[in-house]
C-alpha cells in the first residue's frame, strides 16, 4: 500500500498519521482530503506540504465525485478515514453535520473502496460509541450504546462499515480509540483548551467535580496502533486502541496546573452542559490489538508534558485559532455565563 488516501488530513489525528505514514514508510505517498471546516486548517499540514510526498485536495467526503476523482487520478490503494464532525458539545447545538459527515461520508467511501477495489479501508471510530462503563472495560465485543448526537453518529459509521463488510466482502477495518493528546489539536477540546487558556493565566471550566474518568492516547500511540491495524488487521473487524492511561478531568487539570506552574484558584467549576449525557467514564481492553504485535510507545507523564511543551513553543499556530469569530462565538455561547469577562 504506497499510496493512501488520508481523509480528515488537515485535523488534529488525520495529519499526524500523514506524519507518521511519510515518517515511517520512505516510499509512501500520502493523499490528503479534508473539507477545511473549522477545525480543518492548511497552517496544520505546513510540514507535510514540505516532503514532496503529500498531495492536498479539499473537499468532503460524502461527495462521491470528489471521492472517485482522487481515487482514480491519484491512483489509490487505501483509504484511512479520520474527516468527521468530532465535537460533542457542538453536536448538542446542532447534529444535523455529523449525520452527513460521519454515516453519509463513511458510506461513500465504502463504496469507493469496493467498486475500485482498493486493498483495504480504515474507518476511525472512538470509544464514546459504548457509552459509559462503571466497572471493567470496554471489549470490541462491548454492546454499542451512544449517549450523545456524535457518538451516535459515530456508531453509525461503524455499523455502515459492519454491514458493507458482511453484504459486499468489503475490506474494511475499524478502530476505535479513548482521549487523544498531543500537537495540533483543535483548542477547544479539554487538553488544549486548558492549555491555551493556563498559558494566559485563564481560568478554565470544569465540569462538575471534574471525576469523569477517560483513557488517554498520545496520538503518535494512536497513530501507530491505526497503522499496525490497517496492514495486519482482519477485513469485518474492529481493534480498540488503549494505553491504559485513565485519569479524571480534575486529575488531568492538576496536572497541567503543575506542569504550566498556575495555582489553583484557576480552575472554575460549572456545572456539566450536557446534563446525563455526559459518560461518567471510558476505560479501553486494548489487547486483541497487542496481541498482534502492537504497544503504545510513550509513558502518559512524559507525553503530556512534551504536549504542554509543544503548545508553549508554538503560539503561533493555536493563537491564530483561538482570534476567528467562529472560536470565539462557539466559547462565548458555550462558556459565556461561567467565565463572563474571563474569555
Amino acid at each position: 500500500m504506497n499510496t493512501i488516501l488520508v481523509t480528515g488530513s488537515a485535523g488534529f489525528i488525520g495529519s499526524n498519521y500523514c506524519r507518521y505514514l511519510l515518517k515511517n514508510y520512505p516510499d509512501c505517498i500520502v493523499v490528503g482530503l479534508d473539507a477545511l471546516t473549522y477545525a480543518g486548517n492548511l497552517s496544520t499540514m505546513q510540514d507535510l506540504q514540505l516532503t514532496g510526498r503529500f498531495r492536498f485536495y479539499p473537499g468532503r467526503i460524502q461527495d462521491d465525485c470528489v471521492v472517485a476523482g482522487i481515487i482514480q487520478s491519484e491512483k489509490v490503494e487505501a483509504i484511512v478515514n479520520f474527516a468527521a464532525e468530532s465535537h460533542n458539545d457542538r453536536s448538542l447545538m446542532d447534529a444535523s453535520s455529523f449525520i452527513q459527515t460521519d454515516v453519509t461520508g463513511v458510506a461513500v467511501l465504502l463504496e469507493a473502496t469496493r467498486k475500485f477495489q482498493l486493498k483495504r479501508m480504515l474507518h476511525v471510530s472512538t470509544d464514546e460509541v459504548y457509552g459509559s462503563v462503571d466497572d471493567g472495560r470496554f471489549t470490541e465485543q462491548t454492546p454499542i450504546a451512544p449517549n450523545t448526537p456524535y457518538s451516535a453518529s459515530k456508531a453509525g459509521g461503524d455499523l455502515q462499515a459492519r454491514a458493507h463488510h458482511i453484504a459486499y466482502g468489503t475490506p474494511v477495518v475499524v478502530t476505535r480509540c479513548g482521549n487523544n493528546f498531543g500537537p495540533f489539536q483543535y483548542p477547544e477540546k479539554l487538553l488544549p483548551f486548558f492549555i491555551s487558556r493556563l498559558i494566559d493565566h485563564k481560568k478554565v471550566p470544569l465540569y462538575g467535580d471534574g471525576s469523569q474518568v477517560r483513557d488517554w492516547v498520545y496520538v503518535e500511540d494512536h497513530c501507530g496502533g491505526i497503522d499496525h491495524a490497517l496492514r495486519h488487521g482482519n477485513p469485518g473487524e474492529v481493534y480498540n486502541i488503549g494505553s491504559d492511561a485513565e485519569c479524571t478531568n480534575l486529575e488531568i487539570t492538576h496536572m497541567l496546573l503543575s506542569l504550566l506552574n498556575r495555582p489553583e484558584s484557576l480552575i472554575r467549576s460549572i456545572e456539566d452542559p450536557r446534563g446525563g449525557a455526559h459518560d461518567r467514564r471510558y476505560s479501553i481492553d486494548a489487547s486483541k490489538l497487542k496481541a498482534m504485535g502492537w504497544s503504545p510507545a510513550h509513558a502518559f507523564s512524559s507525553a503530556l508534558e512534551s504536549t504542554v511543551r509543544w503548545y508553549l513553543e508554538n503560539e503561533w499556530w493555536w493563537r491564530e485559532i483561538t482570534s476567528k469569530p467562529d472560536y470565539l462565538s462557539f466559547i462565548k455561547n458555550y462558556y459565556g455565563r461561567y467565565l463572563q469577562s474571563d474569555l
